[in-house]
């Protein structure tokens, strides 16, 4: 520059830095005029520079804390609505009320137990009608006491479902060979009801097929038996304060923590039992819950309808009904189409074995409060979101006239330098 140190500034560079900083804006700290430059004014711009530079720090700092405590807000509320879903579903599950339409809910009061043993005796030739036809005599149920003080009974009646619609749904999925189960404790139990000879052939003259033989009703093809003593029980803890020991399932989860819409629970927690089957009823001590639907139905899933289901699929694990009538078996397997004929053997309906719980009315109060706990929750949510975007707005707002600061900063040291 004509011969001057390069450190310092020409009459001409200090007026194109002037000319250039009057486009930085009336409140930038580089609004000084010419005259303070020639006079030393420098120190105070960079005086003014550090100050704005301060404070925009300062500005953005603040803001970072405001969306770090919406932030923490939303996470929590998503959490407490996520919770407070969990326990309207337990809720629903425990009294019956599973929100579904009129049109789906069928009861169906000719469904109870006396009708169902009406039933299963018309399939004569089945295990199941033959073990019923025992129990009904009692002279034959003295001469084969070893058959019957081991067998607990059948599926079919050693659980009811409220719902008509539900326990057709539930009944077809199991199927008749399973609804017609034999259940025994031990497997000493399964042992009596079937024996071999030495050349390993059925002996008739034992167990269930001499019952038949004697009966005039021999027995037709094979029989299921289930041995609770063999089966693996359910490992983990129940549902707080359920009068009927339902299992605590881990629950589907969408990508964003909440329960699939129309999710109404599980198979096994939708089963009612009687009091003497919810005490240590296998030899280890488990209920019948937490071994034998535990295995017949593991984490089968309830949906509303089909709609609700199929969106659910990607996290439909174990099988999934839905109470329009749709079927997962397992993943990737469907059940399409109608089913044929009637399923006459089902779960019966528990009306008429089974009042309220006595906690129903308290029960039915929480699941309201609940309900409106979680309305208030999710607006609660709603505001807190609203807030959490709109600090970050002004934060990125901020962080744009911070940027731009700089720029305008290492532009003036740029010229100064020159």
């Amino acid at each position: 520059m004509n011969g001057e140190p390069p450190t310092q500034l020409s009459n001409n560079s200090r007026a194109l830095v002037v000319s250039d900083l009057t486009h930085v804006g009336q409140n930038s700290p580089y609004m000084i005029s010419r005259d303070n430059i020639q006079n030393g004014g420098l120190i105070q711009i960079a005086e003014s520079t550090a100050n704005h530079s301060k404070k925009l720090q300062d500005d953005m700092l603040e803001l970072g804390q405001k969306i770090k405590h919406h932030e923490d807000n939303v996470k929590y509320l998503k959490h407490h609505k996520n919770k407070l879903d969990e326990s309207v579903v337990d809720m629903q599950v425990t009294i019956g009320k599973y929100h579904m339409s009129s049109s789906m809910k069928k009861e169906d009061p000719s469904h109870n137990e006396e009708k169902i043993i009406q039933n299963i005796l018309k399939h004569e030739g089945s295990a199941a009608a033959l073990w019923y036809r025992m129990k009904s005599q009692p002279e034959t149920q003295a001469s084969y006491l070893t058959l019957t003080k081991d067998v607990l009974g059948i599926v079919a009646t050693l659980g009811m479902v409220d719902d008509g619609n539900l326990s057709r749904l539930l009944s077809e999925y199991l199927g008749l060979d399973t609804m017609l189960a034999l259940v025994c404790k031990t497997y000493e139990g399964v042992k009596a009801l079937e024996t071999y000879n030495r050349q390993g052939l059925i002996d008739k003259s034992l167990g269930l097929c001499a019952l038949g033989v004697s009966g005039g009703r021999p027995l037709d093809g094979r029989f299921r038996i289930i041995c609770l003593e063999k089966l693996r029980p359910y490992v983990g803890d129940f549902i707080d304060d359920d009068p009927q020991q339902r299992l605590d399932l881990l629950k589907p989860r969408l990508i964003n923590g909440e329960i699939p819409p129309g999710f109404l629970g599980f198979a096994v927690n939708m089963i009612t039992m009687d009091s003497t089957y919810l005490n240590g009823i296998s030899s280890d001590g488990h209920n019948l819950r937490e071994s034998l639907f535990y295995n017949l139905f593991s984490n089968l899933q309830v949906y509303r309808s089909r709609e609700d289901m199929l969106k659910a699929l990607p996290f439909i694990s174990n099988g999934a009904v839905s109470l329009d009538g749709g079927v997962i078996k397992s993943p990737g397997v469907f059940d399409m189409g109608q089913k044929r004929g009637e399923m006459d053997v089902m779960f019966p309906n528990g009306s008429d074995r089974f009042n309220m719980p006595v906690n129903y009315f308290e029960i039915e109060n929480r699941l309201k409060e609940t309900e409106w706990e979680k309305t208030r929750t999710m607006g609660d949510l709603q505001i807190e979101q609203s807030l959490l975007d709109l600090a970050r707005f002004n934060y990125e707002k901020k962080k744009q006239e911070f940027v731009q600061f700089l720029a305008q900063s290492s532009f003036f040291a740029a010229q100064h330098q020159a």
